[in-house]
């Protein structure tokens, strides 16, 4: 059964805290939760393993957690709360903080707010299409037509009528396991401006971002790495955005970030 940390905005919001070490908090990607994107590829086992404490969340929409149905409720600087408020429900100041996909983007808000909270950083699913002045990719989830285009598809009274592959595939996805596919729609259409080149210099924090070397949503890690003041990067090869997360390069890689 997991814990519950209350939210800045009165929501519930679930987490499991695991081991006795020093804390990595986790954070999911978007239409899966704490235990599909983290405890089943064997994230859990790994942390554990190596000597860490394991705290992850379900994001608001997700899993076990409250799930409005206003987009309002979605900003990612909101949900970078969400963290805040479970690190502080389970007595952690200060913690190793990994974020894959969505929760990428939210562990970038929690690094340029609360960057006192963050010892390191790994973002995973999350490269140069992030990037303010980053090459058109095929579908860049930065770009609001390309967030509603996936939130109509998730709705669609007939998913056979969903033309565009990412959308499709995001449908698929999100009906697994019986998820809240209007909650879902309500969080992928909420404002979520990403982080300039500029801003993200400013951060001093070490940061590992890894990516898979199929992912088109993101694009290489590389140049989203580049733009921290202490960052490097990781290719995850022959994996796409789907099956980089659980990947024996993707830990590895962060392990030995982590211990360094």
């Amino acid at each position: 059964m997991p814990l519950f940390a209350r939210s800045s905005d009165g929501l519930s919001i679930a987490y499991d805290d695991i081991g006795l070490g020093d804390p990595v908090v986790l954070v999911h990607g978007f239409a899966s939760g704490r235990l599909q994107n983290w405890r089943d590829p064997g994230w859990y086992d790994v942390l554990l393993q190596a000597g860490y404490r394991v705290i992850a969340l379900d994001c608001r929409g997700h899993g076990e957690s409250d799930k409005p149905y206003d987009p309002a409720f979605y900003g990612h600087d909101v949900m970078a709360n969400d963290v805040a408020a479970v690190m502080n429900e389970a007595g952690v100041k200060q913690a190793r903080l990994m974020g894959y996909s969505m929760g990428g983007f939210i562990s970038i808000q929690m690094l340029m707010h609360k960057p006192e909270a963050i010892e390191k950083l790994v973002i995973g699913g999350v490269g140069e299409s992030y990037l303010d002045d980053s090459p058109t990719s095929r579908d860049r989830m930065s770009d609001p037509q390309v967030r509603n285009g996936i939130a109509d598809a998730l709705l669609a009274p007939d998913k056979s009528t969903i033309t565009n592959p990412t959308a499709k595939a995001f449908r698929a996805f999100a009906e697994q396991q019986g998820k809240d596919l209007r909650a879902l729609a309500a969080c992928i259409r909420g404002v979520r401006p990403n982080i300039t080149k500029a801003e993200l210099s400013h951060s001093t924090r070490p940061v590992l971002v890894v990516c898979g070397e199929k992912d088109d949503l993101t694009g290489s890690p590389g140049p989203l790495a580049a733009a921290f003041a202490d960052g490097r990067a990781v290719t995850v090869p022959r994996r796409d955005h789907m099956t980089a997360v659980g990947d024996k390069v993707y830990k590895d890689a962060a392990l030995q970030f982590f211990a360094d």
